[in-house]
């Protein structure tokens, strides 16, 4: 399997995900503002979107989607437990949480990084997020992870998404059981892995 990605991008979701998941791949790297590969390869032609992630698999077929990614490599590894079931009420609550952070987290973040974007209009973004960081940090009362003590695909897209903060005004430092989290999510070995293969850390 092939990750196409970015630093710090949302890719950075399936790529924890596939160190989690103990299966062999290997990553590219994909300019979120050249759209060029690193051999000048036109990323449009890999895949029209123009945005990470994207795997790629031996066969030649081709997964975007962030949320999708993520339970694909989960589905392959079952034993792993990444995601419950297909078809058990518990893998409906891990696509909740999905869809709840790619479409009010992640999305919420996008016009924080757009330049032309008025200020104005960015606080109104900033206020959204952290009213939505506020139900996220209640919802983390008494667990480890979003889903309880078990670690999932989830916390991988969560743990993401609520790095970019820093970059963009947005102080979720006040949420006990969010800081709590994020540390939890930060010292385990497959994030530190991504995070290093990155350059995110040392």
């Amino acid at each position: 399997m092939k990750l196409y990605y970015s630093p710090g991008a949302c890719s950075l979701s399936p790529h924890i995900v596939l160190h989690e998941s103990g299966l062999k791949f290997e990553t590219v790297l994909a300019s979120t503002k050249t759209h060029k590969l690193q051999d000048g390869t036109d990323y449009y032609t890999i895949n029209a979107k123009g945005y990470v992630p994207l795997l790629e698999l031996a066969n030649g077929d081709r997964l975007s989607e962030g949320p999708v990614i993520v339970q694909y490599i989960a589905d392959l590894v079952p034993e792993k437990q990444l995601a419950p079931a297909n078809g058990s009420w518990p893998r409906y609550r891990l696509q909740e949480w999905l869809n709840f952070i790619t479409t009010e987290l992640h999305k919420g973040f996008s016009p924080l990084f757009n330049p032309a974007m008025p200020e104005e209009a960015k606080a109104l973004f900033r206020a959204k997020l952290l009213e939505r960081f506020k139900w996220v940090d209640a919802e983390l009362e008494g667990r480890s992870y979003l889903m309880g003590e078990q670690f999932t695909v989830a916390d991988a897209y969560l743990f993401t998404v609520s790095n970019w903060g820093q970059h963009v005004g947005v102080d979720i430092s006040g949420f006990a059981h969010l800081a709590a989290y994020r540390g939890r999510v930060a010292a385990r070995p497959a994030v530190q892995a991504a995070m290093k293969a990155e350059g995110l850390l040392k």
